[in-house]
C-alpha cells in the first residue's frame, strides 16, 4: 500500500511533465544582447528563482556572459530532480538537499565527483527559521511552543520538497542534538505535525500559503522571510536555539552546454554569492560582503550566529544515510510519522 505522501508526489510529478512545456513553472530569461546566443537550461527547486535571475543579470555584464540566455523551470525540489531524470532537459541544476542531484548521478546524468569541489558541491545556504505574524501574536520562542495546543503550522511536504527535509530534520535535532533520543524526537514530531494545517508542495507554495493568512508559524528558510519582506510582505521570524546549516547543491549536467561551467564558477564567485546574499541567503565561500540586506530583521548584521547550529555531516552522518532512516517511502521514521497524521492526503 503506498503511503499518501508519495501518491501525492507521484500525481504532482505526472501532472508536471505533461505540462512542462507550456505550465508557468517553465520561464524563458532573455538577457543579454541581440543576435546568435546560448541558452543554458536551468532546473531548480522554487527558492532561489530570484536569486538565480539576479546572479544571471550579473553575469550577462561580463565578458563570459554576455549574449547568454536562460530558460528555467522552478518547482519542488524532489519533483523536478524527478523530471529532469525522466527527461526535462537541464544544463544546471540547483536543488534544495543533496540526495535530489545524487538521484541523478545514479541516472547518469551528473558526474559521480559533482561535489568534490571547494564548497563540495553547495553553492546557497541557509538556516531554518521559525516565520511568525508581525508582532508574533502566538508567543512563538522556539521549537517547543509549536506543539502547544492551538498553534497552527505550514510547512510544505517532504516527499516533494527539500524544504521540508530541512524543517524536519532541524526539529528533530531539537530533541537529539540536546540529549533526547530517537523515540523521544519521533514523539516530538508527532505532536509537531498534529498541529500542521498545511502541507503544501513546496517551500515556496508554503510561503505563499502563510502569507495568505493560514496558519500561525511557518518552518521556513531564512532567506524565504527576507525575501518576502523585499516583496513588501508582513512577517516576523524567531531563530530557535537549535537549528540547522541548509546546503543546497548545484551540479551541471554531463551532457550540458560547456558554458555552463562558467556559469556555475560565476556563481560560486564573489560577485555571484553577494547576489544571492542580497537575495537573503548565507554566502558559501568566504569574503563576500553580507551587508546591507534589504528585509533582514538586521540589514547590516543580517545573518545571525546560531546557539546551536547543526550540519548533515555532523548530526546526521550524510544524505544518504538519512535519507533511508528518515525519509525512506515506505520505512522512514518521518515518513511513517506524517502518514499517520493524515496530513498528506
Amino acid at each position: 500500500m503506498k503511503h499518501p505522501i508519495r501518491a501525492t508526489a507521484t500525481l504532482m510529478l505526472a501532472a508536471g511533465l505533461l505540462l512542462s512545456a507550456c505550465a508557468g513553472t517553465t520561464r524563458k530569461a532573455d538577457a543579454g544582447t541581440g543576435g546568435e546566443s546560448t541558452t543554458l537550461n536551468i532546473v531548480g527547486f522554487a527558492v532561489p528563482e530570484a536569486a538565480n535571475k539576479a546572479i544571471a543579470a550579473e553575469w550577462n555584464k561580463t565578458p563570459a556572459g554576455k549574449g547568454v540566455k536562460f530558460q528555467t523551470s522552478y518547482g519542488a525540489s524532489g519533483d523536478q530532480s524527478r523530471a529532469v531524470v525522466a527527461g526535462l532537459k537541464a544544463d544546471y541544476v540547483h536543488f534544495s538537499v543533496s540526495s535530489d542531484v545524487t538521484r541523478l548521478v545514479d541516472a547518469k546524468l551528473v558526474d559521480p565527483t559533482w561535489n568534490q569541489g571547494p564548497t563540495k558541491g553547495i553553492v546557497s545556504s541557509s538556516v531554518v527559521v521559525l516565520a511568525v505574524r508581525p508582532g508574533n501574536p502566538k508567543h512563538i520562542n522556539g521549537w517547543d511552543d509549536l506543539v502547544k495546543p492551538g498553534i497552527g503550522i505550514v510547512t510544505p511536504n517532504p516527499a516533494s520538497s527539500g524544504a521540508a527535509r530541512w524543517n524536519a530534520l532541524a526539529a528533530w535535532g531539537h530533541v537529539t542534538a540536546n540529549g533526547g533520543t530517537d523515540a523521544q524526537a519521533g514523539e516530538f514530531l508527532t505532536k509537531l505535525f498534529a498541529n500542521v494545517v498545511a502541507l503544501p508542495g513546496s517551500g515556496r507554495d508554503a510561503t505563499t500559503a502563510f502569507l495568505g493568512g493560514t496558519g500561525d508559524v511557518l518552518l521556513a528558510y531564512e532567506n524565504e522571510a527576507i525575501l518576502a519582506r523585499q516583496s513588501g510582505e508582513k512577517l516576523d521570524w524567531v531563530y530557535p536555539d537549535t537549528t540547522i546549516l541548509i546546503e543546497n547543491p548545484g551540479a551541471i549536467l554531463t551532457n550540458a552546454n560547456p558554458k555552463a561551467k562558467e556559469w556555475l564558477d560565476f556563481v560560486l564567485s564573489p560577485a555571484g554569492q553577494r547576489q544571492f546574499v542580497l537575495k537573503g541567503f548565507r554566502p558559501v565561500i568566504s569574503g563576500v560582503d553580507a551587508k546591507g540586506v534589504e528585509g533582514a530583521i538586521d540589514p547590516n548584521d543580517p545573518f545571525p550566529t546560531p546557539k546551536k547550529l547543526l550540519t548533515v555531516d555532523k548530526d546526521f552522518e550524510s544524505w544518504s544515510k538519512l535519507s533511508k532512516k528518515y525519509f525512506d517511502e515506505k520505512e522512514g521514521l518521518i515518513v511513517k510519522i506524517i502518514a499517520a497524521s493524515g496530513k498528506a492526503k
